[in-house]
């Protein structure tokens, strides 16, 4: 009795100690991307003549777009922005990529088109996104440094 009170005890404090160790590791690391702007539409109320317009302001760098999406998402996403000394405008196509386990079929889904930007300066952007008419479809677009 007294041994499997030992061992009870010794996986305890290994698994505490794993814990401890794993949480330490975790909380000090720092996301390598920096959120510049994010917008998640999802509400056909965001869209003016079925478009989303706003500004934000951004400095010097190197950007890209990132989206959380589904398969419901629109299939052709337009992307505009506008400043001073800037201007790109780009269709994302929606992909779906299936995915076979042997058990089951399932879908993860992308846009593909041009995500990287380069901006000259520092200037106040306006963004502009087109859904294609479906602004139903939720999604949300990001733009990280």
């Amino acid at each position: 009795m007294r041994k499997k009170l030992t061992i009870g005890v010794m996986v305890v404090i290994t698994i505490a100690a794993a814990a401890a160790i794993g949480s330490s590791m975790f909380s000090g690391t720092k996301s390598q991307h920096e959120e510049i702007y994010h917008v998640m539409l999802a509400d056909p109320k965001l869209y003016h003549d079925g478009i989303f317009s706003d500004t934000f302001t951004v400095k010097e760098g190197t950007y890209q777009f990132r989206f959380v999406l589904n398969g419901d998402s629109p299939e052709v996403l337009t992307v505009t922005l506008k400043g001073s000394s800037f201007s790109f405008s780009e269709d994302f196509k929606l992909e779906g990529i299936p995915h076979d386990t042997g058990i089951s079929k399932y879908y993860t889904w992308k846009y593909n088109g041009q995500d990287t930007i380069n901006i000259p300066e520092e200037q106040e952007l306006q963004i502009s996104i087109n859904p294609q008419g479906n602004v139903l479809g939720p999604v949300s677009v990001y733009l990280i440094k």
